[in-house]
């Protein structure tokens, strides 16, 4: 079983796609490690060998993956969010902040729809 940066990587993907697992590599940084370590991008996970793997692990050794990254985005929101810029208060409201309306959609940013009663109409 591969194992890199505290992931285990599915044995019957490629390479390629296997890297991927791990958070803060994406496709093309994948085939850059690969590359990297003279590993084919096709070669299944459970393919390499103990050299290919522990080149593999240095190299994303030098790259920030995984917690190291991901205490890096909350800390780069909670900059935001403290700075009071638009962004951050759109954060921490929970609203959509790229310029996406909000009128109609932003479901999954905004959560179940609450329901806001109608008031009553007034009887002559």
């Amino acid at each position: 079983m591969a194992r890199i940066a505290g992931i285990d990587l599915p044995k019957n993907k490629r390479g390629e796609i296997g890297l991927t697992y791990i958070y803060g590599i994406g496709r093309s940084t994948a085939q850059q490690i690969l590359d990297k370590a003279g590993i084919s991008w096709d070669k299944k996970v459970n393919d390499w060998n103990d050299e290919e793997l522990a080149s593999i692990r240095a190299i994303v050794n030098d790259i920030k993956v995984e917690g190291a990254l991901r205490s890096e985005v909350q800390m780069n929101i909670k900059r935001l969010m403290d700075i009071g810029c638009y962004r951050g208060i759109r954060h921490r409201i929970g609203l959509p902040l790229r310029g996406q309306s909000t009128k109609n959609n932003a479901r999954t940013r905004k959560g179940r729809k609450k329901t806001v009663a109608n008031k009553k109409k007034a009887t002559k």
